[in-house]
């Protein structure tokens, strides 16, 4: 008799329904880890703006008012207002934005220092005058300022893939300016010329002037009548990636008025670019080949557009409005100084952050209460001092509309 020893290893097919078993299990474990990284990631983009929050706090302890959206040194020597051609280089010409004052508050003090000083580091071409002034140039087109570059790690949410050219600096956190996209607010409470505003222009900027911030002017939180938590102070936006989303690549050309709500516009219908979306693929828009119509004139890919500037005040790349919902598209006029419907948004699945003017963080979802999204916007030609028309959404952009907010968001 011949003994037959057993062999104690795996057969083929125990191997291979070992393997699919550990295929399963990762094939279900892995989203587990990719939300889990989200979660994470979303946490971290909170804190961010808790800290931006903490920072407009202690900002008006020590200056008795919030940082200007619209600040810096005025006009160089001899400009004449926005079409000079003096250098861009030569003066701020008031066009930067309130993150630029909170920087100190950030723990970004040696960044304050080297925009608030003169300089003579650059990147590439020394500006014309040989130095840079204090506060800095003009931040459109402007890619030799060193501070102007700079990525600061505070205004970026890390669930956001933008990165590089042909962006400066870019923020993932704007300042809200209310519920109302009227185009006399292209210049605030100042003229082509930084000069105060004339009394003629005065109640169509007073009329639409409804957020927390406004172009060059001071806030206060005294001012913000319906309370600092029922107010939101800034909210989260998207950078452009080059890829006509709608939520980053702005459709302009579509008109403006400063002295009347008009027809064909965003302040007469704030979903007026929703028929320029493509019918294919709804987050972005169309480019004529899909059986939609493009938009007239699409700002993409250019350092205009939303979050590629942290230190610049144009209304598309860091303006929020509380008129369509958060993550809708972005519809502007025929100027990227003019105020157009700039919501917020995010990479966050369902909605984005608001920060609230008393330093609360909330999540917003993209179903929250908006009115009558069709609604021309509040204005001197259009009920000014009226309630918001986007429900608890617009009440939530508005200081002193008398609101009152009862629903949980």
């Amino acid at each position: 008799m011949h003994s037959r020893k057993r062999s104690n290893g795996f057969t083929l097919v125990e191997l291979l329904v070992v393997i699919a078993i550990i295929g399963v299990l990762v094939g279900l474990l892995l989203p587990a880890v990719q939300a889990a990284r989200e979660a994470a990631r979303r946490m971290s983009c909170s804190n961010n703006f808790k800290q931006i929050g903490l920072a407009l706090h202690n900002y008006h302890s020590a200056y008795n008012q919030l940082p200007k959206h619209g600040s810096g040194t005025g006009l160089a020597p001899g400009a004449g207002g926005w079409g000079d051609p003096t250098p861009i280089e030569a003066a701020a010409h008031e066009r930067l934005s309130m993150l630029v004052g909170i920087l100190p508050f950030i723990e970004q003090q040696a960044l304050w220092e080297q925009i608030s000083n003169p300089n003579t580091d650059f990147i590439a071409n020394a500006p014309a005058l040989g130095r840079w002034n204090e506060m800095g140039p003009v931040p459109q087109d402007e890619f030799d300022y060193i501070p102007w570059m700079t990525e600061v790690n505070s205004f970026r949410c890390p669930s956001d893939p933008g990165r590089g050219a042909p962006a400066q600096g870019r923020t993932n956190y704007g300042p809200c300016m209310g519920d109302s996209c009227h185009a006399s607010l292209a210049h605030g409470w100042s003229s082509w010329t930084l000069a105060p505003i004339s009394s003629t222009d005065a109640p169509f900027v007073r009329a639409a002037d409804r957020g927390v911030f406004a172009f060059r002017r001071a806030s206060r939180f005294r001012d913000i009548l319906d309370g600092l938590s029922n107010t939101i102070a800034m909210g989260e936006i998207t950078s452009e990636l080059g890829d006509r989303d709608i939520r980053t690549a702005v459709s302009l050309g579509n008109g403006e008025d400063n002295y009347s709500i008009g027809a064909s516009m965003p302040q007469a219908n704030p979903t007026h670019c929703a028929s320029q979306i493509s019918p294919n693929r709804p987050r972005f828009w169309s480019d004529g080949t899909d059986g939609g119509t493009p938009p007239p004139f699409l700002v993409n890919g250019y350092p205009v557009t939303r979050g590629m500037m942290w230190a610049s005040y144009l209304p598309s790349v860091q303006q929020v409005m509380t008129i369509l919902p958060p993550n809708r598209e972005l519809c502007g006029p025929n100027l990227v100084v003019v105020p157009g419907v700039y919501g917020p948004s995010s990479q966050h699945q369902g909605g984005c952050h608001v920060l609230m003017t008393d330093g609360a963080v909330k999540f917003i979802t993209d179903s929250i209460e908006a009115g009558t999204s069709n609604a021309p916007v509040i204005s001197q030609p259009n009920n000014p001092g009226r309630q918001s028309p986007y429900g608890l959404w617009g009440a939530l952009g508005t200081r002193a509309a008398k609101e009152t907010i009862q629903e949980q968001f």
